[in-house]
């Protein structure tokens, strides 16, 4: 199977509605893919349900047929913020089994514009809602723990999360599509940023955004091969797990990639990570197998992971300054990935990029998805 096309609107908190970015990113994508959308056969959609264009419109694929005009299947995927590599999962399995030769793939979320005490609130569905968040157990509290338990594990400070943040601004700079384009972040910023929940503070945070990302996934010859997908999927309770410092859906995802494709953690050129919260960053270079376990830090002193490093991490500007507008995340990452292995990512290019792979979670690690792309040829 291969990428054929990918496309991307601006991730941003402007008020236009999802119509549009669906249309800018499913435009790009074909157009990149040489493709009309005569020669879709079936489409696959994640969306959180948050709203479309500030109403509580939840039937999106009725919805997408008429504004495509077109007959033909369309799926909704909801799994939270995975919910984008997931669809794409999908997609792959649903063209191997059928007659389908391509396959449209569109994540979008319209967060910012909408009522936010709704917006967190179905946020805070992907996550356990009986026991954990009726305790104030919510995504920054569960990470704040994460980070907590991280750091007194393997000598990790609050400076090496933000130097994990600062990396990802840096890259953000440079993306014209990114949240945080052109908008200097500097260490002093960061580190004194308002504490969200302790240790995390502000810039340790994803940004909620607006956006949409599309691909073509096709059975016909392209230049971006899908060399591995792969899901996995783990406890919805953080404290139905072994341990809070690394997941077990990480590491599964990533073993079935590796092994679907057939290579090592040490031939990927370039990689798209899911830093939500910065400390899962440095996790999941260690549940990845980027590194052992309790070294990640070690990457992010040693500039391992900065666009000029070894292994380039988060190039987009990964969640914290690309923008995270849940649903679209899983496929916007592979749409930098596409950009890296076709040397178009402009001032963001790693050199030599033949190997890529896209990290995309639900929840606090209980669904992954892992892609692994490869420059084909």
């Amino acid at each position: 199977m291969f990428i054929r096309g990918a496309g991307m609107s601006v991730f941003d908190v402007e008020s236009r509605p999802a119509f549009i970015r669906v249309m800018e990113a499913v435009e790009e994508a074909l157009d990149s893919s040489g493709l009309g959308l005569q020669d879709i056969d079936a489409v696959f959609v994640s969306n959180s349900e948050v709203g479309t264009n500030g109403e509580r419109q939840r039937h999106v694929s009725p919805m997408l047929s008429t504004l495509f005009q077109r007959k033909m299947p369309i799926i909704n995927v909801p799994a939270g913020c995975g919910g984008g590599g997931t669809a794409v999962w999908n997609a792959i399995r649903y063209s191997n089994n059928s007659s389908a030769d391509n396959v449209l793939v569109i994540g979008y979320d319209i967060l910012v514009a909408n009522i936010q005490e709704r917006v967190t609130d179905e946020m805070l569905m992907g996550g356990e809602r009986i026991y954990e968040q009726a305790e104030g157990m919510i995504f920054p509290a569960q990470n704040a723990l994460v980070a907590q338990q991280y750091m007194m594990k393997n000598a990790v400070t609050e400076e090496d999360f933000a130097l994990v943040a600062l990396k990802n601004h840096e890259n953000a700079f440079l993306n014209p599509k990114a949240r945080f384009y052109g908008r200097k972040v500097t260490m002093e910023m960061i580190m004194k940023s308002p504490v969200v929940a302790s240790p995390l503070r502000l810039f340790d945070c994803s940004i909620p955004c607006n956006g949409a990302a599309a691909l073509v996934v096709s059975r016909e010859q392209g230049d971006v091969e899908i060399a591995a997908s792969a899901v996995a999927t783990g406890n919805l309770s953080s404290f139905e797990r072994e341990e809070m410092t690394s997941w077990g859906a990480n590491r599964d995802a990533a073993a079935a990639a590796y092994r679907q494709a057939g290579v090592s953690p040490g031939e990927v050129s370039v990689a798209e990570l899911h830093d939500a919260f910065t400390p899962v960053e440095l996790m999941s270079y260690e549940d990845l197998g980027f590194c052992e376990k309790g070294k990640g830090a070690e990457l992010i002193r040693n500039s391992e992971t900065v666009l000029s490093g070894r292994l380039p991490v988060n190039t987009s500007g990964g969640l914290k300054a690309k923008g995270h507008p849940i649903s679209a995340t899983g496929v916007s990452q592979l749409y930098e990935l596409v950009l890296q292995l076709r040397g178009e990512a402009g001032k963001r290019q790693v050199s030599n990029a033949r190997c890529a792979l896209a990290h995309n979670i639900g929840g606090a690690g209980s669904t992954v998805a892992v892609h692994i792309l490869r420059k084909a040829g």
